[in-house]
Parts: C-alpha cells; sequence; structure tokens
C-alpha cells in the first residue's frame, strides 16, 4: 500500500554533465564519493535510473541519475563516510540488492543490475495509471479528487462493483481532506454546502460505474494496457535529490519555505504544528499550533511569510488564520466571524505577502467561497462574496488569494474557470473567464509585474493573466496529468 510520506525534498539541478563536476560555489569537494553502472539484460546500460543512498541511522537520502551510458556518480561532498543502503526507481525494473556499501576517505564502486519487474503495476503513478485506462478526459480528470490521500492503484486493484463503490465514496465523503489511514480525520459536516443534494447523489452514483469500469471487478487482469512515462535523459539526468524523513509517518508537510538563514519551514497539513528543517544537519523541530475549535480536524495549509519575516497559514476546520514569529516561536491566531464560522468552515490561505502597505492580511473561507480581509490594528474582519448571486447547480470553490504589490486581492475559483480580483481600496469585485474549460485553476503568485502566474489543475497548464491588457497566457506541461 503507498502512502503519503512524512517526507521534505530538495532538488538541485547540475549545470554541467557528470563527468565534469569539480568544485562548486559552495566548496563542494572534487571527486565522488560512490559511482556505478546501472544495467540490464534488456537494455545493457540503462540512462535515467534513479539511485538513492542513505546512510545508517541517518534521515537523509540523496538520489542520483544514471547518465546516457549507464553510469551514475554521487558527488564527494553529498555522502560522508559510513555504510549506505541503494535503492532504485526505473518504472518497469527492480534491483537485485548490492548489499550495505561503504564509504571511507576512497571512493567505491557499485554496479547495479537490474531485471524486469514481476509486478509492474506496483511501480505506476498515478500519471501512467490515467494514461493507461480507457476513459474519457473528464473521467480521467474527476480521478484528481482521489490521489492526496492514496496513490490509484488502491482504486484500480479492487473488484468493488458500482453499488460498492457507491458505498465507499459515501463514507469517504465523511473524511475531512487532510485524513488518511495513518491518521483519520472525519468530517463535522457530511461535505460542503454546494455539493449536497441531488446533484451529489448523481455526481457519486456517475463516479461509482466508472470507477468499476476500469478496476478488476469484471476481470483477472485490467482491460487495457498499462503505460510507463519514460525516464529522464539528457539535461533531466543532470540533478540531485535531497529527502529527509520527517519524525513520524502521520507528519503531513504542505508548504514549504525558506528563511534567510536557509531553514525549511513547512506547515502540517494534519496536525497541530508547524515544522522546521535544518538542510545541514535534518534537524527536525516542531511547534504547536493553538487550537481553536476542539474536537475539529487538524492541520494547516497555505504557509506564507511577511515583509517582516512572519509565517502566516490557514488553520483549515480550526476556522482560523495564524501568524507565528519564527524569532519569538509565538502565534497569534484570528477566527472566522461568527457568520461564517459553522461547522463547513475551512480555512485555508492566509495571504500577508503585501500587508505592509495598508496593514490588512486576505483569507478565503472554503466552506462558503467567500474572502475575509484582517485589519491588524483593529482586528475588525471584513467579507467579500464574489458569488453572493450565483446562479442554481453552479458551483464556486475559491482555492487561493494572492495580494498584489497594492495588495489587491487576486483569487483562484477552483470548481469554475475564474480568476477574480477584489480592489482593496473600493472593494469592487471583477471577475475574468480562463481560456481553457474544466481547467481547475488552483495555486498562484505574483510577479513583479502585478501578473498573475497560476496552476490549473485539471488543465494541465500553467496560466499568466495579465490585468494590464485583460489577457491570459496558457503552457501546455510536457506530461500529461502533472495536475499542477
Amino acid at each position: 500500500m503507498k502512502l503519503k510520506w512524512a517526507m521534505l525534498t530538495l532538488v538541485f539541478a547540475w549545470t554541467a554533465s557528470h563527468a565534469a563536476i569539480g568544485a562548486d560555489a559552495a566548496g563542494m569537494k572534487s571527486g565522488f564519493a560512490l559511482s556505478g553502472i546501472v544495467s540490464s539484460a534488456e537494455e545493457g546500460p540503462m540512462e535515467g535510473v534513479l539511485v538513492s543512498a542513505k546512510r545508517a541511522n541517518s534521515n537523509i537520502t540523496i538520489t542520483v541519475a544514471s547518465d546516457e551510458k549507464g553510469r551514475y556518480q554521487f558527488p564527494a561532498s553529498r555522502l560522508e563516510p559510513g555504510s549506505y543502503s541503494l535503492r532504485i526507481r526505473a518504472v518497469g525494473f527492480d534491483a537485485d540488492d548490492p548489499g550495505a556499501i561503504s564509504i571511507g576517505e576512497k571512493s567505491a564502486t557499485a554496479d547495479l543490475k537490474l531485471h524486469k519487474a514481476k509486478d509492474l503495476a506496483a511501480q505506476l503513478t498515478n500519471a501512467e495509471w490515467m494514461l493507461s485506462m480507457n476513459a474519457t478526459e473528464a473521467e480521467k480528470g474527476s480521478l484528481l479528487n482521489c490521489v492526496q490521500c492514496h496513490t490509484l492503484e488502491r482504486i484500480l486493484r479492487s473488484k468493488h462493483t458500482p453499488e460498492e463503490f457507491a458505498k465507499v465514496l459515501d463514507r469517504m465523503g465523511s473524511y475531512a481532506n487532510q485524513s488518511f489511514p495513518f491518521h483519520v480525520q472525519k468530517r463535522k459536516a457530511d461535505r460542503l454546502l454546494e455539493e449536497r443534494g441531488e446533484y451529489r447523489e448523481k455526481a457519486r452514483q456517475k463516479q461509482a460505474e466508472f470507477l468499476a469500469h476500469v478496476n478488476l471487478s469484471a476481470n483477472q487482469t485490467w482491460p487495457y494496457l498499462l503505460q510507463t512515462l519514460r525516464r529522464p535523459m539528457g539535461r533531466s539526468t543532470h540533478m540531485i535529490v535531497t529527502e529527509y524523513d520527517l519524525p513520524r509517518k502521520t507528519v503531513e508537510p504542505h508548504d514549504v519555505i525558506l528563511d534567510a538563514q536557509g531553514n525549511a519551514w513547512y506547515s502540517n497539513f494534519g496536525e497541530q504544528a508547524v515544522g522546521m528543517l535544518d538542510p545541514k544537519s535534518g534537524k527536525v523541530t516542531e511547534f504547536n499550533v493553538p487550537i481553536l475549535k476542539p474536537g475539529f480536524p487538524t492541520g494547516e495549509l497555505g504557509m506564507q511569510a511577511d515583509p517582516a519575516g512572519n509565517f502566516w497559514f490557514g488553520m483549515m476546520f480550526q476556522a482560523g488564520v495564524a501568524k507565528f514569529d519564527p524569532k519569538t516561536h509565538e502565534f497569534q491566531t484570528w477566527s472566522a466571524p461568527g457568520e461564517f464560522n459553522r461547522d463547513m468552515t475551512q480555512i485555508n490561505m492566509a495571504a500577508p505577502q503585501s500587508s505592509n502597505v495598508d496593514g490588512k492580511v486576505w483569507t478565503q473561507n472554503n466552506g462558503f467561497a467567500v474572502i475575509h480581509r484582517i485589519d491588524l490594528a483593529s482586528g475588525k474582519i471584513e467579507t467579500f462574496q464574489p458569488f453572493k448571486d450565483t446562479k442554481e447547480g453552479e458551483n464556486h470553490n475559491i482555492y487561493d488569494v494572492i495580494p498584489d504589490s497594492h495588495n489587491n486581492a487576486y483569487f483562484t475559483d477552483f470548481a469554475n474557470e475564474h480568476i477574480g480580483r477584489i480592489d482593496a481600496k473600493t472593494g469592487e469585485i471583477k471577475l475574468w473567464v480562463i481560456p481553457t474549460k474544466g481547467a481547475a485553476p488552483r495555486r498562484g503568485q505574483i510577479d513583479g509585474q502585478d501578473r498573475v502566474w497560476f496552476g490549473e489543475y485539471k488543465g494541465n497548464k500553467i496560466g499568466m493573466f495579465d490585468p494590464k491588457r485583460e489577457k491570459f497566457t496558457e503552457w501546455t506541461a510536457p506530461t500529461a496529468y502533472s495536475a499542477p
């Protein structure tokens, strides 16, 4: 069973080829601590195989990729002396275990022999499952709602009938977004308000019938060929990935930002704590976040820094926004106003990036598709309702709030194809329709020209909106189902 792992990852790109790496700006030692050739009977030397090394009793894993000659190389500066275990990732292949590798003062060598995997399905990513199945793009897109908590493999290996899947979907709908098998959390409200009633039941029945069509309920094997994405090639192999295991499997690191000292701070999607990771030592320090609504699901989302260096985040079903001072380790919180603070209230994003302009911080309320603005001096909270006059049967879901340099608030409408704007001075609300239908705009950022950049989660695109020209530009991701 594949689950979300409690892990942080850093990726570094190499600007030179493997063989040409010497000393870098940080003083990397020349030479390699460990190298070898990756090969198989089917391909000979293999390019793009990910080779990972982890020292005994360490929480840090280093990964490199093999080049066009099948050679992998770990820079000496990345592996300290000690005993290491190795693992590989190359879809369709497994590796013979080379045993413990001892790294000392001299370079070590370990050639890796790969062989065809006995269970290809166990290695597929969610994107590869979606590439493989015989389904419409709309049906495949609906699966992107399933992949936060578990791999699609769990669904597609099942033998559930449509009737059984309908019961599973009803049960899963009772779990909070941040729930997963290691840490189950139940919703207080059955579902968000806009998903209630007849529309919800029809959607669930349609989903159940589709899932039973692509799983193993009617066949011993899948009624489609399993497809795989190609391994990294060329410049894509010139990288180093560093992963840090976190203290518990129940930690769900979500947003990660760096402070001026290079420490990585993260919000915990499922637990009432934020964490700090020292990338040099791998040490993790956690800070407990106040509880605002006892008995409600816990966790944070949307970590952002204000101009003073404080960290802000949404408290989700705790229905509030928190500010954390990394110097004093003190928290300050604001709760959603009374009429918008009910069981379905879910505040995910805090947007303090331009709060120095007028002393105000934006946030959204997912349970009501509204936006709040906090006056830091008075504590007063204003509420803006862009979709107050929504037509019956129309869904809206404000996912992210993105302030520009004047602290005007742009926002993404995940359930519909809108980018919106609230004028900070007048409160005027404007909406623009994204060119790609069903794009599901998700996270966004502002660039130096006050243009809005955002991921199109179900459109597999990156979008940019230029408010001066009121023009959209879109770029398609090179890999299908990347879910930006």
